[in-house]
């Protein structure tokens, strides 16, 4: 029986020790390497950049805006507001009184910021992840009086920006990024 164990614990070890290698180490790094490669912008987490280069957010991962000047995002469930490190979903249900105080909350901050009518969805309810970069159009047009009064501009023309953001899935309806529609606004701005 010793014999017999001796004799298979070397080829165990050999081949933990060979597929730890294989699968812990050389696969990783090949695919880090084919990924910068390949899709370098995308392996990096496809950051935007301002024009001096420093580093504003991502392309594909929400972030809050601090003034009421540029169009917001919709509410997140990451830890304290798109924390990347807690990034999940609320797990409420609906019948919980949290979900409903908070989203009774968010309806109200909704319409104290001047929207009317029916609420898109998307500007009271947080995503799967919590870290959603986009919106509907209708929620991002919902907010085109509040941004056009707060900037002086002209709601057409806020409007009209919106609507040239807004672009269509495969997987879903049309969405607009909001971070590419206030990096725009800015620039309309100017």
């Amino acid at each position: 029986m010793g014999k017999d164990f001796t004799s298979a614990l070397r080829p165990a070890i050999v081949m933990t020790i060979l597929f730890a290698s294989l699968l812990g180490l050389a696969y990783p790094l090949a695919m880090t390497g084919i990924g910068q490669m390949l899709f370098p912008l995308q392996a990096n987490g496809s950051l935007v950049r301002d024009a001096g280069g420093r580093v504003i957010g991502s392309a594909v991962v929400g972030q809050a805006f601090t003034t009421d000047r540029y169009f917001q995002t919709r509410p997140s469930a990451a830890g304290k507001g798109y924390d990347g490190l807690a990034s999940s979903g609320s797990n409420l249900g609906p019948a919980s009184q949290a979900l409903v105080d908070r989203v009774t909350s968010d309806i109200a901050r909704q319409r104290a910021d001047g929207v009317v009518g029916a609420l898109p969805v998307d500007l009271v309810t947080a995503s799967g992840s919590g870290l959603d970069p986009d919106l509907s159009p209708a929620a991002a047009l919902a907010q085109v009086p509040r941004v056009a009064r707060l900037r002086g501009l002209a709601e057409p023309r806020v409007r009209a920006l919106v609507t040239a953001h807004a672009t269509g899935s495969i997987l879903g309806g049309p969405h607009v990024n909001v971070l590419a529609l206030n990096r725009a606004l800015d620039r309309m701005e100017r």
